[in-house]
C-alpha cells in the first residue's frame, strides 16, 4: 500500500471537516474503523468530499478491499444499476437511509456503512485492482477503470516531481475525489501537505470563499471552465495573498485566458501548471510551468516525469507509455477478476509535437465533422471562437454533417458575429451554421462542459 504508506509518513498532515471546523490527525484517521486488513471484498464509496467519506476512504485502502469512488450525486437509477451489477459487500452513501438486501452498521459515533445480508463472495477480484472510477457519467452501461495502488503511486510521485507543494501548505478538496484529477489532487497533497480542508462547496459558491478566508487555502484546483467564470467575475485582477499556485486539467483554456493568468501569475507571484491527464492513466500524463502559457492555446507540455509521448503515424494519434496506465476497464462484476495493463495508452487525442520538444493536441479523434466533404475540427472551431471573442465560452455541435451548431452563454454577444467569425476564418458559408443562446452550460459531475447531453439535445431538435 505504497500510496497509504507515504501518506502515513506525513505525520504531521491534518484533516479538518470545513463546516465544523474539526480537525483529525492522519495517524488518528486511517485507522480510526479498526478494519481487519486482509478481509477482502469491494467498496462502493459514494463520495461527496466531506471528512467521513474521506475517512472510510483511508480506512479501506489500508485493507485487501478493493474501492469503488464514485459521486454521491449520482442518479437513484445509476445507482440501482450499478450495485445490481457488482453486489458490492460494503456500500458508503450517507445520503440513503436503507438500500434493500443490506443491514446499517455502525463502525464510529459519525460513521455508518450498509453491509450486504448474507454476503458470500461470488469471484476472486484481481490483488492489484485497487480504485475503481467511472468514465461514463450518469447514465449509460457502469463502465469502470481499474487502478492499481502502484499505477496511483507512480503518477503521485511523477507530479511530485513539479508541484511545489510545501508542507506548510492547506489544501481544499474542492475537485471531487472520484475524479483522477481531484483523487492525484488528493494523494500528492497527503504525501507533501500540511492540512486538507474536506469541503463539498466549489469555487462559484460564496461558502467556498469564505471558506477560504478562515482556514487559507495555499492552492486551487479546477477545468478551464472554472478559470473562464473566475475571468467572468474579475477574480485576476487583484491578488489573494494566501494563493501560491494553482493547477488545471480537463482541457484546454483558451489563448485569451492564457495571457491573462500569465500576466496575474507574473504580477502577484504565483505559479500555474496547466496539465493534461486521463483516468486511464492513473491522473496526469503532461504540464506546463507559468510561462509555457505563452505557447500556443493547444500545448499541452512535456510528459511528467517517468512518462513518454509517441504520434502513431497513420491517425496522428497520441499514445502515452508510463508505470500509472491502468489494468483494463470493468463492465461487469467478473471482469474484476483480471488486471491487465497495455505497454501503451491510446489517448484518443490527436496530437503534433513542436521543435522545441513540446506537444500539442490538434483535436479528438471523435470530434471530427465532415461539413460538405470538407474536414472540420468542432475543437478547433471552439478555440477560434474563444480567441476573437474575448474568451467568452463556445460549445460547438456537429448536426449530421450539415450544419456546425454554436452554443454561447453570454447574452450580449451578437449571434451575427459569430456566423461572421466562422466565415472569415474558415470560409464556411453562414447558412451552414446555427446559433443558440442558452440560459447556461450543463456540467458533468467533474465540472466539465456536458458535451454529451448537449449534442443529445441537439439530436432531440433536429
Amino acid at each position: 500500500m505504497k500510496i497509504l504508506e507515504n501518506i502515513i509518513a506525513n505525520k504531521n498532515l491534518l484533516f479538518t471537516e470545513a463546516s465544523s471546523g474539526r480537525t483529525i490527525p492522519v495517524g488518528t484517521l486511517y485507522r480510526s474503523l479498526g478494519l481487519n486488513p486482509v478481509e477482502k471484498g469491494l467498496l462502493f464509496l459514494y463520495n461527496d468530499n466531506q471528512l467521513p467519506g474521506i475517512e472510510v476512504l483511508l480506512n479501506f485502502y489500508g485493507t485487501a478491499h478493493t474501492i469503488a469512488l464514485l459521486g454521491q450525486k449520482l442518479h437513484t437509477e445509476f445507482k440501482d444499476r450499478i450495485e445490481a451489477e457488482y453486489r458490492p459487500k460494503y456500500i458508503f452513501d450517507p445520503q440513503r437511509e436503507e438500500i434493500p438486501g443490506y443491514s446499517l452498521k455502525e463502525f464510529s459515533d459519525t460513521i455508518k456503512i450498509f453491509m450486504k445480508d448474507d454476503y458470500k463472495s461470488e469471484i476472486s477480484i484481481h490483488p492489484e485492482i485497487k480504485i475503481l472510477l467511472s468514465t461514463s457519467g450518469t447514465t449509460g452501461v457502469p463502465k469502470l477503470v481499474k487502478l492499481s495502488d502502484d499505477n496511483l503511486y507512480q503518477n503521485a510521485i511523477s507530479i511530485l516531481q513539479y508541484m511545489p507543494i510545501l508542507e506548510s501548505d492547506v489544501v481544499p478538496l474542492n475537485v471531487p475525489i472520484n475524479f483522477v484529477y481531484g483523487f492525484s489532487i488528493f494523494t500528492t497533497n497527503c504525501m507533501r501537505a500540511g492540512r486538507i480542508v474536506c469541503s463539498d462547496k466549489d469555487i462559484m459558491q460564496k461558502a467556498f470563499w469564505e471558506e477560504m478566508e478562515e482556514y487559507g487555502y495555499s492552492t486551487l484546483g479546477g477545468v478551464p471552465y472554472l478559470y473562464e467564470n473566475l475571468n467572468r467575475i474579475g477574480f485576476f485582477r487583484k491578488d489573494s495573498p494566501g494563493l501560491r499556485y494553482f493547477t488545471h486539467t480537463g482541457g484546454v483554456i483558451n489563448g485569451e485566458l492564457r495571457k491573462t493568468l500569465f500576466s496575474y501569475c507574473h504580477e502577484f507571484e504565483k505559479e500555474f501548471f496547466a496539465q493534461y491527464g486521463q483516468t486511464e492513466a492513473g491522473g496526469r500524463m503532461a504540464y506546463l510551468t507559468t510561462d509555457g502559457l505563452l505557447e500556443e492555446e493547444t500545448s499541452i507540455g512535456t510528459p511528467v516525469h517517468g512518462g513518454n509521448f509517441s504520434i502513431d503515424p497513420e491517425t496522428d494519434e497520441l499514445l502515452f507509455s508510463h508505470s500509472s496506465i491502468f489494468g483494463g476497464y470493468a463492465n461487469k462484476l467478473e471482469d474484476l477478476t483480471a488486471y491487465e495493463q497495455p505497454l501503451v495508452l491510446h489517448t484518443g487525442d490527436t496530437a503534433r509535437k513542436g521543435q522545441n520538444g513540446i506537444y500539442y493536441i490538434t483535436g479528438r479523434i471523435k470530434r471530427i465533422m465532415k461539413l460538405f466533404g470538407i474536414r472540420l475540427n468542432l475543437d478547433e472551431v471552439e478555440f477560434i471562437l474563444k480567441n476573437e471573442l474575448k474568451g467568452n465560452t463556445f460549445v460547438c455541435l456537429n448536426s449530421n454533417d450539415k450544419k456546425i451548431v454554436v452554443l454561447y452563454d453570454n447574452p450580449e454577444i451578437d449571434p451575427q458575429v459569430i456566423t461572421e467569425t466562422i466565415k472569415n476564418k474558415l470560409r464556411i458559408n453562414p447558412q451552414y451554421v446555427r446559433t443558440e443562446l442558452i440560459e447556461s452550460f450543463p456540467l458533468s459531475q467533474n465540472g466539465k462542459i456536458n458535451y454529451p447531453l448537449l449534442q443529445n439535445l441537439q439530436h432531440e431538435n433536429i
